[in-house]
């Protein structure tokens, strides 16, 4: 895993990219890659790569070419089948220098096109230049598992994996807030692609391919989900059949992402069914001892030692833990907002940024992990809830379906099934629309946007005429109408949450900050197509989520993990921030000035939000929105407090290891030589 970042000129009439802009890009990059770094660039374009090195650790330097020199990559990222792969492209005629996955990509490119793509099963983003025909490519892996940004300023280009290293490239680039993207957070809990929070700051959508050649920008879609519309497109076995398929699908997927390395690969456990699940294929792919990691919680509400333990001595693996308190989020959370980029609703984030510290402390670059398997075999509560409140909603004059819902949420200390009356009235809206489109995830969009209440005058006014709900659902596909409930769930699921929260915030940014890899067999492209075209009921039987993992992992995860009930991954919340040692720079960044600065909170309703929940007793607990509000606040005023209050100065990461400069009628490349500019 890496970061990439380049520079295109748009324009004849401006100058092309310097060695120290790209430099500076890589350098803002160099957590994703400390290992080596590389540029490339000739009179119109510019390449930048931080490397973190894992595979073909000898000649797998970027930016890497063809055999001419005419076609040129920066690659973050795994393709996972590039052996086989490589195979048909030795047969097709081309000649490999390296053992590296990007240089297969190079030769598929020039195979295939942007067909490549679609063959591709991996995780990652690239960008393609070709000197000959002066054309720019830049694409996303299918679900969005690796970033891409991008943004056009004053005749150029500039693309990166994370939006500072775009800043980072040229100080006159607005650091501006854009006020659509804070209206997608606290509606969605994310933005999503292409919307950011940062105005001109574009993200490239998964399963998306942009070219840039001349004056013609062109962009379109190469992989979307598919879902059975009709039994013709359904699985067509048994549930003992789908059991057997998913397992296969899933040891495959898992072998793939534990040795195809050339470094050590660990596992995370949650406790949970899916990163248990995904361990012992693990060990049986690998056939040998590994190491695995856990968080530890002080808070016993949030803490799986239980299950973590259990599983690790299941698999007599090398295990670690780090036991997080309140205390350790608060003090963290500062890095955690500027390495995610955007603002959260959650803490979650903030123990996965110091797992990943200690996965990066035992020498592991690589850990496997169970992301994913909540969106494609249905594991949330809100998948339960939907089918709760669409069986309610065909007799809703009826007393006993609605208590269906008291089987929900039995990990919450606040729950709102806790009482009868409560859940009857809040789960008991909109029923009559159960047919329409997001009736599933209504709830919780309308309950998280009741935080826009807190909004400014001048963010409302500047998203008056915007409806963020209508635009997301205006732009569903044609055949969405086609699918079963579950399946329409699993889909906005996947647009809303999973590449912008669970893949970003929670998942690459918290990794690659201590440069570590994540994997995720569960998000393998087989996995998923398999998993989508299964029957609604093997995923969700009545009300028993993911029963199809359950199956296919009863004789490798102890009992007690497959049977216990689902409790996400959670941390405190609000709470984190009432102990004296998160005051000094929480009272910074909500000041009235520095809410007014922001123009994204009103300073007296933020004022008064924040002034009643610091009063309280920490013995206490906070409600779900307050809760979502206090990290909402804190997380945005964080993000402006650093990407545009105080601008970092940005710091080259030392001499590239590789800097090629081409030219019409010159090439020359040098490997750390300082005196090329």
């Amino acid at each position: 895993m890496c970061g990439i970042a380049g520079i295109l000129t748009l324009r004849d009439d401006v100058a092309p990219p310097t060695i120290e802009q790209l430099s500076l890009m890589a350098g803002a990059l160099r957590h994703r890659g400390p290992d080596e770094f590389g540029v490339y660039r000739d009179r119109r374009a510019g390449l930048s790569h931080a490397r973190l090195s894992i595979l073909d650790l000898v000649t797998g330097q970027q930016p890497l070419s063809n055999e001419d020199r005419t076609i040129w990559i920066t690659f973050n990222g795994e393709v996972f089948n590039y052996v086989e792969l490589r195979a048909e492209l030795v047969a097709l005629g081309h000649r490999f220098r390296t053992q590296s996955d990007t240089e297969v990509i190079v030769h598929a490119y020039e195979s295939w096109g942007e067909h490549a793509f679609e063959r591709f099963n991996g995780q990652w983003a690239l960008a393609m230049w070709s000197e000959r025909t002066r054309s720019l490519v830049i694409a996303r892996d299918p679900l969005g598992v690796r970033p891409l940004y991008f943004c056009e300023h004053a005749g150029r280009l500039y693309f990166a994996s994370e939006i500072k290293a775009i800043f980072a490239a040229d100080p006159c680039i607005p650091r501006e807030f854009d006020p659509i993207g804070f209206d997608q957070v606290f509606t969605f809990w994310t933005t999503v692609p292409p919307q950011t929070v940062f105005r001109g700051v574009v993200e490239l959508e998964p399963g998306h391919v942009r070219t840039y050649a001349g004056a013609r920008v062109e962009e379109r879609r190469f992989w979307s989900p598919k879902y059975p519309t009709g039994q013709c497109a359904q699985f067509q076995g048994s549930l003992a059949d789908a059991a057997e398929a998913t397992r296969a699908a899933l040891e495959q997927a898992t072998s793939l992402r534990m040795l195809r390395t050339d470094v050590p690969v660990g596992s995370y456990l949650s406790g949970g069914l899916d990163s248990s699940f995904v361990a012992a294929l693990a060990l049986r792919a690998k056939g040998e001892k590994f190491c695995t990691f856990s968080i530890r919680f002080e808070d016993t509400e949030y803490d799986e030692t239980r299950y973590q333990r259990l599983m690790a001595q299941r698999l007599g693996s090398e295990h670690r833990e780090i036991m997080v308190s309140r205390a350790d989020i608060a003090r963290v959370f500062p890095d955690v907002v500027w390495h995610a980029e955007r603002p959260i609703l959650r803490t979650a984030p903030a123990p996965l940024l110091l797992l990943s510290a200690l996965v990066h402390n035992a020498g592991i670059k690589v850990v496997l992990t169970g992301e994913g398997a909540d969106e494609m075999f249905a594991g949330y509560d809100l998948f339960r809830e939907a089918k709760v409140r669409r069986f309610w909603a065909c007799q809703p004059t009826s007393e006993r379906r609605p208590r269906l819902l008291e089987r929900l949420y039995p990990y919450l200390a606040r729950s709102p099934v806790a009482q009868r009356a409560m859940t009857r009235q809040f789960f008991g809206q909109d029923l009559s629309d159960w047919q329409s489109p997001g009736f599933g995830h209504g709830i919780r969009w309308r309950t998280t946007a009741q935080l826009r209440r807190l909004f400014s005058a001048e963010q409302r006014a500047a998203t008056a005429e915007r409806d963020v709900v209508r635009e997301l659902l205006a732009s569903l596909p044609a055949e969405f109408a086609r699918w079963s409930p579950l399946a329409q769930d699993q889909f906005l699921e996947v647009q809303t949450l999973l590449a912008g929260y669970i893949l970003s915030s929670q998942g690459d940014r918290m990794l690659m900050a201590h440069s570590v890899e994540g994997r995720f067999p569960f998000l393998d492209r087989d996995v998923v197509d398999l998993a989508n075209s299964l029957p609604a009921s093997y995923k969700l039987r009545a009300l028993d989520e993911k029963h199809i993992i359950k199956k296919a992992a009863w004789d490798l995860v102890p009992p007690e993990i497959v049977g216990r009930k689902k409790q996400p991954y959670r941390a405190p919340d609000a709470l984190s921030f009432l102990g004296q040692e998160a005051l000094d720079w929480v009272a910074d960044v909500v000041s009235e000035q520095a809410l007014e600065e922001a123009h994204v909170f009103s300073p007296t309703l933020a004022g008064q939000l924040l002034g009643k929940c610091m009063a309280r007793d920490d013995a206490g607990q906070f409600s779900n929105a307050d809760n979502m509000a206090v990290v909402g606040i804190l997380s945005t005023q964080l993000l402006h407090d650093r990407f545009v209050r105080h601008r970092p100065t940005a710091r080259m990461s030392g001499t590239p290891a590789t800097i090629v400069h081409m030219t019409e009628t010159v090439l020359r490349e040098d490997r750390g030589d300082k005196r090329s500019s």
